[in-house]
Order: C-alpha cells, then structure tokens, then sequence
C-alpha cells in the first residue's frame, strides 16, 4: 500500500466527519433561537445512529456481494460488523476498513441533510426512527447502486447503475444530493407544513454569520467529499480538488448576482446558499468536467437554485431549510450536465455532448437520475405515513409555537432574564 494515498483518505474522512458538525451549524442558524439545538441535535443524533447502524450491516448492504448479481442490494452477512476487514489486504490500495470508513461519513452526511425539510417540527424520536429506517432501505441500497464496482475478474458483483448502466456520479450527486433531496420532499409533504406556513414565519434565521460559519466549514470539508473519492493522492484527486474550489465560487458569485438584480442586494443567506448549491452541482461531475467546465456548472447552480428555492411557495410544500431547492436541484443539474460539459481529458475519460461525445452519455444520466429519484420518493414516503399512522411525525402546536427545543430537549440554547433557570432537565454531576 502507499502510504500517501493511506494518509490522504485518512484525512479526507476526517474532512468529510468535519461536515456533520459543520451542516449542523449551517441548519442551527437557519432555524429560529428556540429550534438551533433540535435542529443540530437531529443531525448529529441521525449520523450516529447511522454510523451504528453501517458498522451491522450497512457497509454490507452497500458494498457487498450483490444479491443474486442483480446489482440491487450486496450481501447483508458478508460484511456483517466489519470484522472481515480486520486483516490487512496487501492487493488493495487502502485497507479496505478505511474504505469502509470514508463512506460511513457519507451515509451519514447524507442523512442529516434530509433534517432540514423537517426543522421545528417533528418529534425527536420519530426522526431517529425515520433516519435509521432511511438509511437502511433508500440510502444503503442506492449507494449500492452508484458506488460499488465490480471486480475486474468478475468475482464481486456492483451495483448495477456503477457497472451495467456506466452513469457517472463521481462522489455522490445521485446517491447523495438527489437522494436527500427528494426524500426532504416526500418527508415535508407527509409531515405538513408549520403552523402559519407561509403568512407567520415564526422560525426565521436567527444567526446568519453561524449559516457563514457553517458553509464555510462545508466548503473544506468538501474537500475530503470530492478529491478524497479519488481514493489516491495523484492527478485525480488534484484536479477534483481545483474543480471543487471554482465550482463553490462560481456559485456564490452566480447566486449573488441573481439576487442583486432581483431584489436589490446581495445578501449573506444567498451567498451561503449560492456556495452549497454549487458544491451539490460539482460532486458528480467534479471528476468528468475541465476547470472551465466547473465553472460553468457551479454558475448555473448558483443561478438555478437561486429561483427553486421558491418552488415551494408556488407548490405548498413546507421544505423549511430549502434541502429539495438546493440539494435536489442541485444534484440533478450537476447529474446532468455532466453529459454536456464532460471532456475525455477529465479523469472519468468520457466526452459528453459539447466535447464531440453525442447524446449517448446524457441518455445514461438522465436513466440513472429518474431511478433514483423514483426509488427514493416512493420508499421514504410510505416510511414517513408509516411512521404517522403509528407514533405519530409532529409535535404539539404549542410546543412548535414556542420552539421544539424546550419540549424536545429540555434547554434553551439563549436563555434570557424571563426563562427560567430549571427546565426540568436531570441535574448533572
């Protein structure tokens, strides 16, 4: 093994870890002063269920064996507890424990960005249970589709949009973004909207430079999401990493101006927003496309995303923190333009429509998108209604009006001279 390429994915888990606590504080200032600690308790509390729930069976599902060679689902007991990664390999080019490591974080990134459709709203303890049981039917088996190749010999079979339809998702715009992102919309419309949705906004951003904060933490952390999905510290990995880079700014840029002519100002949600939406856009195509072609596709993000955001005032649906404008738009556009924008010069060496390539590529991701999208959809909605018709999905209305975080937690992350000083929360020692 190199020890260079050990060393580089070693770092980009912790980077991509990094993008937990970071996607925290960018949905905590989103969200009003009595929902921030509900809302980073869900992203944190749904990662580590999710990390529990990856080293069971979940690097299994993903990664394993596929079930009768149908590129659906690996293996559930092949990987079972991760012990079968415990000996060293000396064929691979990482250990493959550390493999298994850089995805856990996906799994969990992935599942705390559905959160922000949810925010203030739903019951503590039915997201645990909708998260676990999410990652276990949408994200384990999509991730088996996108990310697990089959061996050159043909003795371990992938998943079947990775091998027998060839779409291109370099680091997760479909098993990712698109994936979260429609499942925030099958989540928001089971679950309703907040009470005075849109007329009373009664959970309106509360601390815009923690949204700063927050993306700004996001955009390093990407860094590991992106280039460490190269799993080698070459060529690769440092044209993934620039195209990350001028991507993110493009789409600040792209986002700021739209605003600007729109309404008047640039202001620092937009340009918060406008750098995630660009980053979404990248990831697939952050191995296929030139610097020019990053460019490109993070300016038409941050423009795009710029106007989904308010989708869901023409539609009714209560999407609070923007997760299906910014995540779901996002990665389809970046899906997508891969079959437009992607040059054979790029790592994933194929041309896409404007490099000489035809259609034949754009056809194979627009394939791959629909099956997610579909997929994802269907099974997070009927696990929302299943999960309303037995513990319910929503909380009180008194306790939504006057923030989740009390009747949720027990706490106030701001108190003030008129809170009282013992909620009710067992003392600590």
């Amino acid at each position: 093994m190199d020890s260079g390429n050990v060393a580089w994915i070693l770092a980009s888990a912790a980077l991509v870890c990094l993008m937990i606590p970071a996607l925290a504080l960018f949905y905590g200032g989103m969200v009003g002063s009595r929902r921030i600690l509900n809302m980073m308790m869900m992203c944190f509390g749904g990662a580590s269920l999710v990390a529990v729930l990856w080293v069971l069976f979940g690097y299994s599902m993903a990664f394993g064996d596929s079930v009768g060679g149908l590129g659906l689902i690996g293996d559930v007991a092949e990987y079972a507890g991760l012990g079968q990664l415990l000996a060293d390999d000396p064929t691979a080019s990482i250990p493959p424990i550390l493999f298994a490591a850089f995805q856990l974080f996906f799994a969990c990134v992935t599942t705390a960005l559905v959160a922000g459709a949810a925010a203030g709203r739903m019951k503590f303890g039915a997201w645990m249970i909708f998260a676990g049981v999410w990652a276990t039917l949408v994200y384990f088996p999509i991730a088996h589709w996108v990310f697990a190749f089959s061996s050159e010999d043909g003795s371990v079979v992938g998943g079947w949009i990775a091998n027998n339809l060839g779409a291109i998702d370099f680091a997760g715009g479909l098993a990712v973004h698109m994936n979260a992102g429609i499942a925030a919309l099958a989540l928001s419309l089971v679950l309703g909207r907040s009470h005075g949705w849109p007329t009373v906004d009664h959970a309106k951003p509360h601390s815009r430079p923690l949204v700063l904060v927050g993306a700004g933490l996001l955009w390093v952390g990407w860094f590991g999401f992106n280039a460490g999905s190269a799993l080698s510290a070459g060529q690769s990995a440092s044209v993934v990493f620039l195209n990350t880079a001028v991507a993110a700014s493009a789409g600040l840029l792209a986002w700021a101006l739209v605003e600007r002519f729109r309404h008047g100002a640039a202001t620092s949600m937009g340009a918060a927003s406008g750098l995630i939406s660009a980053l979404v856009a990248i990831t697939p195509a952050c191995g296929a496309v030139s610097p020019l072609g990053a460019l490109a596709i993070g300016a038409i993000a941050g423009a795009v995303c710029s106007l989904a955001i308010e989708l869901k005032f023409r539609l009714g649906f209560d999407d609070s923190l923007d997760v299906v404008g910014v995540h779901l738009i996002g990665g389809i556009l970046g899906t997508l333009l891969i079959g437009f924008f992607a040059t054979e010069d790029a790592p994933n060496g194929v041309s896409g429509l404007f490099y000489g390539g035809g259609f034949d590529l754009l056809g194979i991701q627009v394939l791959a998108t629909v099956a997610v999208l579909v997929y994802s959809f269907v099974v997070t909605w009927v696990i929302a209604q299943v999960i309303q018709r037995t513990v319910g999905l929503r909380i009180e209305q008194e306790d939504e009006l006057r923030g989740i975080d009390i009747s949720a937690h027990s706490e106030f992350a701001y108190l003030t001279d008129e809170d009282p000083v013992d909620l009710g929360a067992p003392p600590r020692t």
